[in-house]
């Protein structure tokens, strides 16, 4: 029987828990959970609570949680992946698949060809919007710490002040090839938006300490990027070899 994981931003314990709004709705009237289906609960802690419905009403469920267990192990190789900002449901599909291949922060990025602009109650949303994403995406792949999504800034300001083992800027433009680099603990990647970086942007992240790299010959979309290098990465370096 699959087990439905959810997220609780709340300190949890052993015993019972009311779920009320969005959450209940969605065991409830969505899922069609009914008392005495297994779940699975965690809070971003790297722990999770298994347990089960206890109670189904019609704005409040209740649920009843055992002795935490160990959650599913981060990957060794820490990413922090800089994505420049892309329209429509891009930008939404490179975050999830993010969250999903092992990203440990994001940071949704202003540059010269990037379209979206965003500022003040709309970027507050937009990172609210992003963040929820990568809550649901951890729901689905099993993670038990949540990614943090920055809020959006500019290309410059991330650059100056990144930290990391290895930096890498994505572009076709060089024959470096990942094989030859030493394995990094902390790796921070930078992607462009959908009309590429500029040379002058990449001449400063290389000023920045970033590295150039090429996932083979062809050019990347701007929410493809990201699914390639961090697979590779977590190949190369990370949990997926």
């Amino acid at each position: 029987m699959r087990v439905s994981r959810f997220h609780l931003d709340t300190p949890l314990e052993i015993g019972e828990h009311r779920l009320d709004g969005d959450l209940a709705h969605y065991i409830g009237r969505v899922l069609r959970l009914a008392p005495g289906a297994p779940i699975q609960v965690f809070n971003g802690s790297g722990q999770e609570w298994p347990g089960e419905i206890v109670d189904v009403a019609k704005r409040q469920v209740t649920v009843r949680l055992d002795a935490p267990l160990a959650g599913l192990a981060e990957s060794p190789l820490r990413v922090h992946l800089g994505q420049a900002m892309s329209r429509g449901e891009r930008m939404d599909w490179a975050i999830q698949k993010a969250v999903e291949l092992g990203a440990n922060e994001i940071t949704p990025l202003f540059t010269e060809r990037c379209e979206v602009k965003l500022q003040g109650e709309r970027a507050d949303k937009r990172q609210a919007h992003w963040q929820q994403i990568a809550v649901s995406a951890c729901e689905q792949c099993g993670r038990s710490v949540v990614p943090t999504v920055h809020p959006p800034i500019a290309l410059d300001a991330w650059l100056s002040s990144l930290q990391a083992d290895l930096k890498l800027v994505l572009h076709h433009r060089t024959e470096q090839s990942l094989e030859a680099l030493k394995r990094p603990h902390d790796l921070a990647l930078l992607i462009g938006p959908e009309g590429g970086l500029s040379p002058e942007e990449i001449d400063r992240a290389q000023s920045s300490g970033f590295q150039s790299a090429r996932f083979g010959p062809r050019v990347l979309r701007t929410e493809t990027a990201p699914v390639a290098a961090l697979t590779l990465a977590q190949y190369l370096w990370g949990d997926l070899s």
